[in-house]
């Protein structure tokens, strides 16, 4: 794709972002496409830092991610993010992922807020952000982010977990990749140790707060290696966040 308004990163992977089979988690490639975001924040003088001295920044409410497949040990990857469109409050953020051939081994797209830290509400986006990022009108990934997952009260898979001091963020909530890595805890282990994840589609729905504990609710879906879940707090109606997922053998 060649196009005017984007923003490139590459990575070199690391020893300590590989599975066991030496290929990149799928942990790993959310947080490398949250470093570059960060840095596409960077590069027009409005860091991730300076936003939150005043009191703003930047919370994803929806997103999905797809891999073709995972980066290997010392691989090199570019991934290529823009904006395709953006409200007074609110963006898409596209991204797409290359080897270093220039074939295309993932996508993701996600909905952003621009947020009041201190009030935890919605607030507009600063105008020089939106000039000098500016947009173009394409899409990583075809897919309607904002339908609903409904949550589900019973399942067949769960876990519990304590949400912990760093589990949190600079915006003081749980930060989305830590609720994928309890999603995948809560999949059954022959589907994690055969299959890697193909597709995670995910909303953000209210935030777990640091001491909360959480249940990862797993049951199978209607397609072969596919599942729906529901991450909500012990103790409480409060879902925190829906997601599905579909496993592709190794």
């Amino acid at each position: 794709m060649t196009f005017e308004n984007y923003f490139d990163k590459q990575f070199e992977l690391r020893y300590f972002e590989m599975n066991k089979l030496g290929l990149a988690t799928p942990t790993i490639i959310l947080a490398l496409l949250e470093e570059t975001a960060a840095d596409h924040c960077y590069s027009i003088n409005h860091s991730l830092f300076d936003l939150n001295k005043k009191n703003v920044g930047w919370v994803l409410v929806s997103g999905i991610l797809q891999m073709a497949r995972y980066p290997n040990y010392k691989e090199k990857i570019t991934i290529r993010t823009w904006l395709s469109s953006y409200s007074s409050i609110k963006g898409y953020r596209e991204n797409i992922i290359f080897d270093v051939q220039q074939n295309i081994i993932g996508r993701a797209k996600g909905l952003w807020v621009f947020f009041d830290i201190e009030n935890r509400k919605p607030t507009p986006i600063f105008n020089d952000i939106k000039e000098k990022w500016s947009y173009y009108n394409e899409e990583s990934i075809v897919k309607n982010i904002k339908k609903k997952i409904d949550a589900m009260e019973v399942a067949t898979h769960i876990k519990k977990f304590k949400v912990n001091r760093f589990d949190t963020d600079m915006n003081k909530h749980v930060n989305n990749i830590r609720y994928l890595q309890w999603v995948i805890e809560s999949i059954p282990e022959d589907i994690v140790d055969n299959h890697f994840l193909h597709v995670i589609d995910g909303r953000f729905i209210a935030e777990a707060q640091y001491g909360d504990r959480v249940l990862s609710l797993t049951n199978d879906d209607a397609d072969d290696n596919s599942f729906i879940h529901t991450i909500k707090i012990i103790g409480s109606n409060k879902v925190c966040a829906t997601a599905k997922t579909l496993w592709k053998k190794n």
